[in-house]
């Protein structure tokens, strides 16, 4: 019988990505593109619609040829009672976004958002700040305050539309150990002289504040990736600031996600990031 390592890799290995709704992703374009630049020639990589209801039905299906899944809502919490071991990172958030399927059945959750968040700053020279302000907070911003508590010093601030969403944040921020300072939605133009500036909400809601934006500001890392440029990170740009995209943050979690599920490393960073922006080039 030959080693985990030479099973891994052996031909025909599988993986996907699952959601629902899963049409638009892109993470079938990333992955076939790391495929192709590793010469993983007979390694597949497709994309299925399951919710909540059908994830347990679709976890029995999966034979040995499968080497991992991608997981987007709202199955990140739902995969954890199907799996067998969830990393640290993944419980911080309660949150899985990648399993890897091992050839003697394991299934192990991992979250490779908050590591590619991390992994995006930095690539643009950002690893440590004195503070942060977060715009939103849905699923996205939990992930984002565990990125912040890796390379955030002092205070958080979180600019949230109602109480119940403060409560959620006030909570993540006691599991994660991060200051947190909940902000009220009408002072939401005080985020944009944070020394970086996060905004995970959905497309549109940030371009009001693309009037406020201060003259010299600091950096802005907008989750969103199409439509790219946003208005505000549009904004940003114009007046000199470093902006990180949500395009960043894909393929750095992509490239983590391959990683692990092909046991190659490193994976084509530039290589992804270019199909990528090939496919958005298209989609606009």
């Amino acid at each position: 019988m030959g080693s985990f390592e030479e099973e891994l890799t052996a031909p025909g290995r599988r993986a996907a990505v699952l959601g629902s709704p899963i049409a638009h992703s892109l993470s079938p374009v990333l992955h076939r593109a790391a495929y192709a630049e590793l010469g993983l020639r007979d390694w597949t990589y497709d994309r299925f619609e399951v919710d909540e209801t059908s994830l347990p039905g679709f976890f029995d299906t999966l034979g040995t040829e499968w080497a991992g899944l991608s997981l987007t809502m709202p199955l990140k919490r739902a995969v954890i009672p199907l799996l067998d071991s969830v990393s640290e990172t993944a419980a911080s958030v309660e949150a899985v976004n990648t399993v890897v399927l091992t050839p003697d059945g394991r299934r192990t959750g991992d979250n490779t958002d908050i590591p590619g968040m991390v992994a995006a700053l930095r690539e643009h020279g950002i690893d440590k700040v004195e503070s942060a302000a977060i715009i939103g907070a849905g699923a996205t911003a939990s992930s984002a305050l565990a990125a912040l508590a890796r390379i955030c010093s002092g205070e958080v601030t979180v600019y949230v539309r109602s109480e119940a969403r403060a409560t959620e944040m006030r909570q993540w921020a006691e599991r994660l150990d991060v200051a947190v300072r909940i902000a009220a939605w009408d002072d939401v133009e005080q985020a944009l002289h944070a020394p970086l500036v996060v905004s995970t909400t959905p497309a549109g809601v940030t371009d009001a504040l693309a009037g406020a934006v201060p003259e010299r500001p600091a950096a802005l890392f907008d989750v969103l990736y199409d439509p790219w440029p946003t208005v505000l990170a549009a904004r940003w740009s114009a007046y000199g600031g470093a902006v990180v995209s949500g395009l960043d943050l894909l393929v750095h979690q992509a490239v983590l996600q391959v990683e692990q599920m092909t046991g190659r490393s490193p994976a084509p960073l530039v290589a992804m990031r270019k199909a990528g922006s090939d496919a958005l080039g298209v989609q606009s």
